[in-house]
This record gives structure tokens, C-alpha cells and sequence, in this order.
């Protein structure tokens, strides 16, 4: 097995480019951007969410994931970023989202792996901690 050198492989975008699409895409989810959001991914973006929840599954196309960030933010969900960890080829989210509805309370840590592909969000794998945690707040008919 080698290992290439980072510097010769084609279209690999700097640390700073990485975060800084990090950050724009926390910022649109936070603040309800969607335009911003949909700047920074690409047309057929794909987000899959573990889970049987109203939320959970494959949102496919950049229309179906701008709506999965819309009811997130519809259920009351507050995001705080813990860090933004840096791949090669992409960037990976940790987050810890917290909500309250009724009795219900939402309490999950979060990694969202962003594959990246000419400076924009191509994918989105979230990872959960308590995927029953998301089963039981996320449910039809709540907002």
C-alpha cells in the first residue's frame, strides 16, 4: 500500500476552505438561511438520518435537504457546534442539539460527515448517539 502525497491530489480544498463551508452551513441551520444554505450544497445532495422518526432516512436533492433543516429547526432544535474535525476529501460536524416540547427533551450528540465536491456539500451522513432519543421527540403531527 503508498500513501500519495495530499499536495498532488487534485481538487482537495484547504483547511480554511473546509471549515469555512462548515460554518456557513451551521450558520444557515441556525439562523434560517435556506438561501445560504442552498448555495452551499450541491443539487442532487443527498442527508441520511438513522431512525423511524418523521425526520429520519434519505433526503435526495438539495429541496428535500433544505426541508429535513427546516423541520429540524420547526421542532425547536437549538444547535451548538463542539467542533469542526477536518478529513481530506471532506469535513465532519460535531454538534450537540438540544430541544424541549411538552415533557419531551432532546438531548443528542451528533457528528454530520459532509462529503464535499466543487466547494459545496454533496452528502450528508448524520451520526447519533441515541438514535431512540430521535424516535421518540421527532414524531408526525407535533408541529
Amino acid at each position: 500500500m503508498s500513501i500519495s502525497d495530499p499536495n498532488s491530489i487534485k481538487n482537495i480544498l484547504s483547511t480554511e476552505e473546509k471549515s469555512n463551508i462548515a460554518l456557513q452551513f451551521i450558520t444557515a441551520l441556525k439562523t434560517r438561511d435556506w438561501d445560504l444554505m442552498r448555495s452551499i450544497i450541491t443539487e442532487d445532495c443527498t442527508w441520511t438520518l438513522p431512525g423511524t422518526s418523521v425526520i429520519s432516512g434519505e433526503a435526495i436533492g438539495a429541496d428535500a435537504v433544505i426541508k429535513r433543516a427546516q423541520r429540524l429547526r420547526d421542532f425547536g432544535v437549538m444547535v451548538q457546534l463542539n467542533h469542526i474535525l477536518i478529513g481530506l476529501y471532506g469535513v465532519t460536524l460535531s454538534l450537540h442539539n438540544t430541544a424541549v416540547r411538552g415533557d419531551l427533551q432532546l438531548d443528542q450528540y451528533v457528528a454530520i460527515v459532509c462529503e464535499l465536491e466543487d466547494h459545496k456539500i454533496s452528502k450528508l451522513a448524520t451520526h447519533l448517539h441515541n438514535v431512540d432519543g430521535i424516535n421518540v421527540f421527532f414524531v408526525e403531527g407535533i408541529i
